[in-house]
């Protein structure tokens, strides 16, 4: 038997492949520096039940008898586990690269791509292919709501057939590593890099693709150089291939008119319309009747973290959501102001990056939607380093009340967050801890609830 090793195992972009991996027969060892201080119990236990054996990220896990060690893209070239493999020869290989080698050896491949929206986007494609029998392999990262009874984190899906559905990250340009055959363009929007920099990875992305799937409604859409086999959707353009209309918002979700039939999704916002559009298109390549897969659509009951309701005590309803750009933050609260209920809601930026090149628009954001009773709070940027002094979430609560939204905090520290909440959360708030990379943020979701409960 084979054997492989994964680095940054807890990630949410790395451990479908883990599992994928181990489902193939692979003898596969993880490590990741969370589980090594005993943070992420629940993921190491779900990886461990789908044969996953859990290491230490200290360089002891690497064997001269590995084929190959895959490293997530939060591993630097000093990790103890990096070091061990190069002393020792071993390959090393980054995800995205063997994302690349799983997703070319299927023929049908569909490579979901957008600034927002794309992990939500496969896991719909990836269910519906599913549920409609077309036995999918799908890697995401997110996990479905609908599979959390299966073995392991349910970001993956696990079929040798001809159909395999990805999430293609453009954050490090590695969305032009994938040539598939439909590639979809959900929208393009400031994250993670220049402007300048997404319109070339994504029409590199499109002119790797056999078909295209694009988004009218996204004004970015003009930058993508024209393509041969291209179909379009939209909730605004009765032109566009996949046209919804009638958009309205329902107890628990939103409901559309498509093709002369109304159908619902369990899942708020507008936004997911844009999203199960790309689906019907995407499906609609490789087979599936686009009403099927409308109809399908609506036993689909989302991903864990996209807006994803923990519970309701005293008349109080919290939310996690994984939102960390301007775009994701505004649709996110955009959706919850859908509904009756004041909003107090929690960002907490990931990254340096994240603060200071899309400060100002998040202020923007927050300011546009937010009404003058609902709360904005902000804790301190989770990957702070020595180096990066003098960045800080305040700067950006500055900005906010700049534009207008007095009702702005910073509250450095989650238990700061927790005992403003406590002290002034009333019924019928809706609570909203929103961004990425910090896995803790989920938990604090839930602690919250408990403490609102009493």
């Amino acid at each position: 038997m084979k054997k492989i090793a994964f680095s940054g195992a807890a990630g949410n972009g790395i451990s479908p492949l883990e599992q994928i991996m181990a489902l193939k027969g692979y003898e596969v060892y993880g490590s990741d520096y969370s589980f090594d201080i005993g943070k992420d119990a629940d993921r190491k236990q779900a990886l461990e039940d789908v044969g996953i054996k859990i290491v230490k990220q200290d360089g002891s896990g690497i064997t001269p008898d590995l084929e190959y060690l895959c490293v997530s893209a939060a591993i630097n070239p000093n990790n103890p586990d990096v070091k061990a493999a190069q002393a020792l020869n071993i390959p090393i290989k980054t995800r995205s690269d063997l994302l690349q080698e799983l997703f070319s050896s299927y023929p049908q491949g569909i490579a979901v791509g957008g600034t927002a929206g794309k992990t939500t986007t496969t896991a719909m494609i990836g269910y519906v292919l599913d549920v409609l029998g077309k036995k999918p392999c799908m890697v995401n990262g997110g996990a479905l709501c609908n599979f959390s009874d299966r073995k392991g984190i349910p970001n993956y899906i696990y079929n040798e057939s001809d159909i395999c559905v990805i999430e293609a990250d453009e954050s490090d340009g590695s969305i032009r590593k994938y040539h598939p055959f439909v590639g979809i363009i959900n929208n393009i929007s400031h994250d993670h890099t220049s402007m300048e920099k997404l319109f070339e990875y994504f029409n590199a992305f499109a002119a790797n693709s056999q078909n295209l799937i694009i988004n009218l409604d996204c004004p970015n859409h003009t930058h993508i150089n024209t393509h041969p086999n291209c179909k379009s959707f939209s909730m605004h353009n009765p032109e566009a291939d996949f046209y919804a209309s009638s958009i309205r918002s329902i107890a628990d979700g939103v409901e559309y008119e498509f093709r002369g039939q109304t159908f619902k999704l369990n899942l708020l916002g507008a936004f997911n319309v844009a999203n199960a559009l790309a689906t019907i298109a995407a499906c609609s390549f490789v087979g599936i009747n686009p009403l099927d897969a409308a109809k399908a659509l609506e036993s689909f009951t989302g991903i864990k973290v996209r807006l994803e309701k923990i519970g309701t005590a005293n008349g109080i309803t919290v939310y996690n959501d994984f939102a960390h750009n301007p775009s994701k933050i505004e649709a996110s609260l955009s959706a919850l102001k859908d509904y009756p209920g004041r909003i107090i809601a929690m960002y907490q930026p990931h990254t340096p990056f994240s603060a200071v090149n899309t400060g100002d628009e998040v202020a923007a954001a927050v300011a546009r939607v937010l009404s003058s009773d609902d709360i904005m709070i902000m804790q301190e940027i989770y990957e702070l380093t020595p180096q990066d002094v003098g960045i800080s979430s305040a700067n950006i609560i500055n900005r906010i009340k700049e534009n207008g939204h007095n009702q702005a905090l910073f509250l450095p520290h989650k238990e700061d967050t927790k005992k403003f909440v406590l002290n002034n959360a009333r019924k019928g708030d809706r609570i909203v801890i929103m961004g990425a990379h910090d896995n803790s943020l989920a938990d604090f979701s839930r602690e919250l609830l408990t403490a609102i409960a009493g």
